[in-house]
């Protein structure tokens, strides 16, 4: 298995923008309060959540995202099952999604920088405060985030079977979890 340690190595190889750099720190703490919620194991969800969008600095085309940095993450030996999911967030790539963690990477990884978005906006960009009814009043305006597919959170959180508020919950507490790293309020 790949460390941790290697995996950011390889993140901030490729990955220059502090922004990208803290999107797959909030995807894999979010990933990793799924692991512990389901029994699974918490270093691949994490790994596959950290590692998601790490080629996506260099090859943001449809076209190469996620397939090339996933082929890059084969040839470096990570477990089969996380380069899968990796594949699998994407809905372009044609990959399905099979197993929990696949459906867990793509029902984290919109709303968890959606989530990060709110909090920005806040007094004193706090996650700390944030709640469930916040965010969802915030998925309502259409014009906050419209880049983000309101459509593919609810999905997302459908497809992982947890109710949208309950997901949206999780999600939340993972990144309140790891907060100071996001620079969410500290």
């Amino acid at each position: 298995m790949v460390s941790r340690q290697e995996a950011l190595d390889l993140l901030y190889e490729f990955t220059r923008s502090p922004n990208l750099r803290k999107h797959a720190l909030a995807v894999e703490a979010a990933m990793r309060a799924y692991a512990r919620r389901f029994g699974e194991d918490e270093e691949r969800w994490g790994l596959a959540g950290l590692m998601h969008d790490f080629d996506y600095e260099r090859w943001p085309d449809p076209a190469d995202h996620p397939l090339r940095g996933a082929a890059i993450l084969e040839e470096r030996g990570y477990p089969a099952d996380v380069v899968h999911a990796i594949r699998a967030h994407a809905d372009h790539t044609g990959v399905r999604r099979e197993s929990l963690m696949d459906k867990a990477l793509f029902a984290c990884d919109e709303l968890s920088g959606f989530i990060v978005a709110v909090a920005l906006v806040r007094p004193g960009r706090d996650v700390a405060g944030l709640g469930v009814a916040s965010v969802r009043k915030k998925l309502k305006d259409k014009a906050f985030a419209r880049n983000v597919s309101r459509a593919d959170i609810e999905r997302g959180a459908a497809e992982l079977g947890v109710p949208l508020d309950e997901h949206i919950a999780v999600v939340l507490e993972a990144l309140k979890g790891v907060a100071a790293e996001l620079e969410l309020g500290v």
